[in-house]
């Protein structure tokens, strides 16, 4: 099998409301959410439809100070995820819906159509839907 990205650990205050956030406001599936101990559960999640091999994230809670202390700026601030999508207007308006918070609206870029979203922590996340290049 050739080298992929599979999953992207994200820092989380807590298990249970990353979860929530993630399946119930951005729609993503949870995939697995196996314990690993007392404090401790392996938890991913990814988009709806996402296929095997697709990259999710691992939603990793924060287990000490300097872990705790990078939760919602895993980024420094800059966005550092992209929810890339085939129909933004669709999402866009579903996310809304779900309660997801924008920053600004959307706007055209040379590359597509996006928005800056805000995940519950404040990591900033873009929705973008790429522009198509003629072939």
């Amino acid at each position: 099998m050739p080298q992929h990205l599979a999953l992207v650990t994200l820092v989380v205050r807590d298990y249970d409301e990353a979860i929530r956030f993630y399946t119930q406001q951005l729609g993503f599936e949870l995939l697995e959410d196996t314990p690993l101990g007392p404090a401790k559960r392996w938890v991913r999640v990814a988009p709806p439809g996402a296929g095997p091999g697709a990259c999710g994230l691992l939603l990793a809670r924060a287990a000490t100070a300097a872990q705790r202390r990078s939760v919602g700026r895993q980024a420094g601030g800059r966005v550092g995820l992209f929810l890339y999508t085939d129909d933004f207007w669709r999402d866009y308006h579903q996310l809304l819906a779900r309660g997801v918070v924008f920053e600004a609206p959307p706007r055209e870029e040379p590359y597509g159509t996006v928005a800056v979203l805000h995940d519950l922590y404040g990591n900033r996340w873009d929705l973008l839907e790429p522009r198509r290049v003629a072939e």
